[in-house]
């Protein structure tokens, strides 16, 4: 890795509203050399698992609206109907990275029918039952023919960005992961970044380092509240997390937790796939909040917000970057 000149992959991992998607925002209206030059981050490739979030409620909707039971979230705001729903997520993430990396393309007439077998195959992944290839014939056809639309988003979303080379590119992967309320350290189970971690495939490991984004539990879900934008419900700039999910699964997250108990400073020690990576690590402290500024108009960004932002960055990835760019 000494050779490199930016970051392969960047994990960047926080609770709902914490900054992650003003973060990404602002790094896109950095110039490239600057980026790179400054904070070693290449022109950036975007994956993020909310899409799959959406497009699994939009699943279960259209299933409620057919009189059938849900298949990934509980009614009215509720958490996932089981934790290894984020196993699923994750897998999907995995999957966009293969697909990224050897920009594989798909030609379909039923996109939602090819997003169902992913979610399917990667629901076998993380020990679940697979649900939508047992729909009777007629209902997924109609589910299908529901859904097309979204589905062409998402795979146009990925597929629009694959590079000519990947030179100087920087993935950036965005994802919240945590536990109930009141929780005890470690997070165990389906909880939290030891479980997202350890499901990621070695490939993606040997090339990540984390960025982390850290904020109160409180104060996330005040921002949540306050980002809300009920004309872009879909937006990851503005979509809100449901209240109970906010406490049932986000309620307290594992990463300070992880950080303290690594082997190595600095890192997170993930063991999995018989292999043990120190996956170099860096934080930012945004519990006053720095980022929220971002979600407004670049012409209205505030000069010092800026410059404050621009540093903390700064500070995060040089942690980051000392332990990465080691032979």
């Amino acid at each position: 890795m000494s050779m490199k000149s930016v970051f392969d992959v960047i994990l960047l991992v926080a609770l709902p509203a914490s900054g992650k998607s003003e973060i990404r925002n602002f790094m896109a209206n950095i110039k490239p050399a600057d980026l790179q030059k400054e904070f070693h981050i290449g022109k950036s490739l975007q994956l993020d698992d909310f899409p799959y979030v959406n497009f699994m409620g939009k699943i279960d909707v259209e299933l409620a609206k057919r009189g059938l039971k849900r298949f990934y979230g509980k009614p009215n705001g509720g958490t996932f109907v089981d934790g290894k729903v984020y196993g699923i997520l994750t897998e999907l993430l995995n999957e966009d990275y293969h697909d990224l990396m050897n920009r594989v393309t798909v030609d379909t007439d039923r996109p939602a029918e090819y997003l169902f077998q992913r979610i399917d195959n990667a629901s076998m992944i993380a020990g679940m039952e697979p649900q939508l290839i047992l729909l009777p014939k007629e209902t997924r056809s109609s589910l299908v023919e529901a859904l097309n639309t979204e589905a062409v988003k998402i795979i146009a979303e990925k597929e629009g960005q694959y590079p000519e080379s990947f030179k100087n590119r920087t993935i950036v992967i965005e994802c919240a992961r945590g536990g109930k309320s009141g929780s005890k350290m470690p997070l165990t189970g389906t909880s939290g970044y030891q479980y997202y971690l350890k499901n990621l495939t070695p490939d993606l490991l040997d090339h990540a380092a984390i960025l982390y984004i850290w904020v109160t539990p409180e104060e996330s879900r005040r921002k949540n509240a306050e980002r809300f934008d009920p004309n872009a419900p879909d937006s990851s700039l503005f979509h809100c997390t449901p209240a109970e999910v906010m406490l049932k699964d986000y309620g307290c997250d594992d990463m300070q937790y992880l950080l303290e108990h690594s082997e190595q400073k600095d890192t997170v020690t993930v063991c999995a796939h018989g292999k043990t990576w120190h996956i170099p690590a860096g934080v930012i402290d945004n519990r006053d909040d720095m980022t929220s500024f971002l979600r407004k108009n670049k012409t209205e960004w505030n000069k010092n917000c800026v410059e404050k932002i621009s540093g903390e960055l700064r500070k995060a990835v040089a942690v980051m970057w000392r332990n990465y760019s080691k032979d």
